[in-house]
């Protein structure tokens, strides 16, 4: 009878203890702390590419009772391209969702690496939007930042963002390509060559468009190479000296959105051109449309691209192209 009475007592103790830590904590309000504070997000998405802007969102705030904001500023490890900015709104949001701008602060001043603004109102919280413009001195390193802030009391904060690898591909946009006259590619230039410009550039020229409207095959618009098969250039007489045998493989559904801009989140990174394989690979793509895209190996090996067909115009025989390029030698 002892045995089985300390077994029901332990046993009754557990469940009172498991029962106790089951228990609901009553919820309390947090304590603010009596100090300037600050928090940081990095907004953009994707890859970060020479020429295009990493933003972030810097919050600061303080206690009314301590003071107000009097400056914020941002140190980039290596200094933004002129464009890099600060801007001098807070950003609230309503209650339909719409990101409201306020103006608290003078236009912000570059100083080297460091992009500083001064408030101008009193004010004891805002959040900020920076825009690091990337230079081409960035290309394929790496960048940090760090956020700080200064409140009328003498307090000071900061936040160290980072470090993000700057890609070392180009990204071009909205090429117009047209059948017979604008209808040679450089991708090591990343430009498009008439019949005249393509003869003086023939060691650049790595695709041919063309559109060809044929009821025995759906050829339609087409990237081919000079040097690929004359079923595949069907009328065309190339300038002397163009004769690159690019390597391509046709895609769809890869619409990269720095080159697309539509409602995917889909990005072509370093990574990917990195890893491709083009040792199968033709050297033509016939029947492309709106949104498929091509990868493209120069002849040489120093690049790789990817061409992303923004749209198509059957009648005017042409389309009108984007590009990421990586440089692989």
């Amino acid at each position: 009878m002892q045995a089985k009475y300390f077994y029901y007592t332990s046993l009754l103790l557990t469940l009172l203890f498991i029962m106790n830590g089951c228990k609901k904590k009553e919820y309390a309000l947090p304590t603010v702390k009596q100090v300037l504070q600050n928090d940081c997000i990095k907004r953009s998405l994707g890859p970060n590419i020479v020429g295009q802007n990493i933003e972030f969102a810097y919050a600061i705030a303080i206690p009314a009772q301590k003071g107000t904001l009097v400056s914020a500023q941002v140190e980039a490890s290596i200094p933004g391209a002129p464009s890099t900015y600060l801007e001098n709104n807070s950003y609230y949001t309503n209650g339909s969702g719409q990101d409201i701008g306020v103006q608290v602060g003078s236009p912000s001043v570059n100083k080297g690496a460091i992009t500083e603004v001064t408030f101008t109102v009193d004010t004891t919280a805002s959040t900020l939007r920076y825009y690091y413009s990337i230079p081409e001195e960035a290309r394929g390193k790496t960048v940090s930042f760090t956020f700080s802030a200064k409140s009328s009391d003498g307090e000071t904060v900061s936040y160290s963002m980072g470090p993000y690898n700057i890609a070392k591909m180009d990204i071009i946009h909205n090429l117009v390509v047209t059948d017979s006259t604008a209808c040679y590619i450089s991708i090591s230039d990343t430009a498009v060559y008439n019949l005249e410009e393509a003869s003086t550039h023939a060691d650049k020229v790595d695709l041919v468009y063309l559109y060809r409207k044929d009821t025995a095959v759906a050829f339609n618009h087409a990237l081919v190479a000079p040097a690929t098969s004359p079923q595949y250039l069907p009328g065309v007489v190339l300038p002397s000296g163009v004769n690159n045998d690019t390597k391509e493989i046709k895609v769809f559904n890869l619409q990269d959105y720095d080159l697309a801009h539509l409602q995917y989140g889909v990005y072509v990174d370093d990574l990917d051109f990195q890893q491709i394989d083009f040792s199968r690979a033709p050297d033509f793509a016939i029947n492309l449309k709106s949104e498929a895209g091509v990868w493209a190996e120069t002849a040489d090996g120093k690049y790789k691209a990817y061409i992303y067909i923004n749209s198509v115009n059957n009648t005017k025989k042409s389309a009108v192209i984007s590009m990421k390029r990586y440089t692989m030698k």
